[in-house]
């Protein structure tokens, strides 16, 4: 029986504020990362994409009007040997730091919690492809365990590379106010061969006003060298 997957186009059409996004997967033979970032406010909007290295930086796209740096500005993809961290927050230094000193992926996510940006309390997701041993992928979402965010739940979920199969994870459920968490599974989602199509797909299906900075990389499996595609609306 074929493994069944969504259409990430009609996902993202469906819900005009996911938030932030990662989904991780693999094409035939690639393996495939992608981010993107949404904005409501000014602040949030203010930001664009830059590749430092074989890592990837946000930057205000106007100093001037740069308010509170902490959870706006951070590093969402790092490479560390053949592993890709990719995160929508300051925990990819995390992940980064306990995976460089042998610690495991969940050991780095169990230090951390879900952002103090009440009332939302945006959940942390972080994910992790690991082409050491042949190729494997992880997600995981750090949330509120309640209203009052009393306490963090953590969910973490590994897989098994399958051609033409991703996984898709967002912090929000969809727009409200306070912003409703994800929930349940990473929604397992197609992946095409063609970085370009499927960049133009998840850029056209983010909605217009709400989108801020895309960002997909093609890794290839036995170099893990890789092409990748940068998309700014504050271009």
């Amino acid at each position: 029986m074929a493994y069944e997957s969504c259409d990430i186009g009609a996902i993202l059409q469906g819900n005009d504020y996911p938030g932030r996004g990662i989904i991780l997967g693999r094409s035939a033979d690639k393996a495939v990362l992608a981010y993107f970032i949404m904005g409501r406010s000014a602040s949030s909007r203010n930001r664009i994409f830059a590749e430092k290295g074989t890592g990837l930086t946000i930057y205000p796209f106007d100093a001037g009007k740069l308010e509170d740096p902490s959870l706006i500005i951070y590093s969402p993809v790092r490479v560390l040997g053949k592993k890709t961290i990719v995160t929508n927050g300051d925990q990819t230094d995390t992940v980064y730091d306990f995976l460089k000193q042998g610690k495991r992926f969940e050991s780095a996510l169990e230090t951390r919690r879900f952002e103090p940006d009440a009332p939302n309390f945006t959940p942390r997701i972080s994910g992790l492809i690991d082409l050491e041993t042949g190729f494997s992928y992880k997600l995981g979402i750090l949330k509120p365990a309640d209203a009052s965010a009393s306490a963090c739940s953590r969910f973490t979920f590994s897989y098994e590379s399958v051609p033409g199969i991703g996984h898709f994870i967002h912090t929000y459920a969809g727009n409200g106010s306070p912003l409703p968490s994800f929930r349940g599974e990473p929604v397992p989602v197609a992946v095409g061969n063609d970085i370009d199509e499927f960049t133009a797909l998840i850029w056209k299906s983010l909605n217009a006003e709400n989108r801020v900075s895309l960002y997909v990389r093609f890794i290839d499996l036995e170099r893990t060298s890789f092409e990748s595609r940068l998309i700014n609306k504050n271009a």
